[in-house]
């Protein structure tokens, strides 16, 4: 039994380390079970608290708790794991009771001592031990810096998009609102910022994946609905008309969109076609594109095309990011926007707060 007890506390030990350096150091997009478990369970528990509250806004409020749930539960079920596998190695080595040895292996990890100097042969592991607890603490505590200034970059870009679109954003008032006071010409830059702030995602987001748990400042504010909005209003702009667009920004922004999108799907096991063909169906009706066509071209904006000539065009497009944003933004309980697909909680689509249509000509 003792045997058994060494190699079992081995084994917990060996994989607890893995886990934290997997976690943690480790700068790659590794697919992590304790996350996972700790991330669907959270928000099973959340989901439930929220189910009597009536409105977005009041469940958003409740599902901002995951991010710190999960990262608390991190830190605890490491600590819980290292001092089971310690305690079953203090009596492996040792012969005590094996709740004898459960106190010794707590004493070691949560002081800086450990509870009794005369079982020397325990020495050894009371030193690892007692090295665990601030060592996992300490890596906890500087891996934060990175996980928030990663959060603040997302969020910063995100939060400046609203000046451009309303809240929640959408990929045809993007276009709508350009062309109402003529800064279209100006979405060359947009599109380029968003290129770059999308690999920033894919990495973070790979990386760290609690960072999908991590929920926006404002309860119609979303990273991934603004990104979608982004890729569609590219979509769009290039396939309306595709003279006037910036067609190289918008499309390398488009590219690096649904390429963050599907890496951020590998890590967190969502399916997924790597290749599909343009003519392949998507979820969005034509109806619904040639309404969003109709907004943008009641605001202004010039069409080469027509609605009919450019819906291939933009669903060709659309084909290789809609399931991904999807399932995604049901994944992480995004707000639920205008094309953004539907909710695992009883959810309206909310279109984009807007007053009447105004020109800066006429104010009134």
């Amino acid at each position: 039994m003792r045997w058994f007890f060494g190699i079992l506390g081995a084994v917990v030990v060996t994989g607890t380390l893995a886990s934290i350096l997997r976690n943690l150091v480790v700068p790659r997009g590794l697919r992590s079970a304790l996350v996972r478990v700790l991330w669907l369970s959270a928000r099973w528990l959340l989901r439930r608290v929220s189910v009597p509250v009536r409105g977005y806004q009041r469940r958003d409020a409740i599902l901002a708790w995951l991010g710190p749930i999960v990262l608390l539960g991190m830190l605890w079920s490491w600590l819980l794991a290292l001092l089971i596998g310690y305690s079953l190695l203090m009596q492996a080595v040792s012969g005590l009771p094996l709740l004898v040895a459960y106190r010794e292996a707590g004493s070691s990890l949560f002081t800086l001592g450990y509870a009794s100097g005369v079982r020397s042969q325990l020495t050894t592991l009371d030193f690892f031990a007692a090295a665990s607890g601030p060592g996992v603490t300490a890596l906890l505590i500087a891996y934060l810096p990175a996980l928030y200034n990663a959060y603040n970059q997302r969020e910063v870009e995100v939060a400046l998009l609203q000046s451009r679109v309303s809240e929640p954003a959408w990929g045809p008032e993007l276009l709508a609102r350009q062309a109402l006071v003529g800064t279209l010409d100006e979405l060359r830059g947009l599109y380029e910022r968003w290129e770059r702030l999308a690999a920033e995602i894919g990495e973070t987001h790979t990386t760290y994946p609690i960072l999908l748990s991590f929920r926006s400042s404002y309860p119609n504010r979303d990273w991934l609905i603004a990104l979608l909005a982004m890729m569609d209003a590219a979509a769009m702009h290039i396939s309306l008309a595709p003279s006037a667009a910036p067609v190289a920004a918008a499309r390398l922004m488009l590219r690096a969109g649904y390429s963050a999108l599907r890496q951020i799907a590998a890590v967190i096991r969502v399916p997924f076609n790597p290749d599909p063909r343009p003519d392949d169906p998507i979820r969005l009706t034509f109806e619904e594109y040639a309404e969003a066509v109709d907004r943008v071209r009641r605001a202004g904006m010039p069409l080469e095309r027509s609605a009919e000539e450019s819906w291939p065009h933009f669903r060709g497009w659309r084909v290789n990011y809609e399931g991904i944003a999807y399932a995604l933004a049901r994944a992480i309980d995004s707000v639920p926007a205008l094309w953004s697909g539907g909710r695992d909680f009883p959810a309206t689509p909310i279109p984009p707060q807007r007053p009447e249509d105004r020109k800066p000509g006429t104010p009134d």
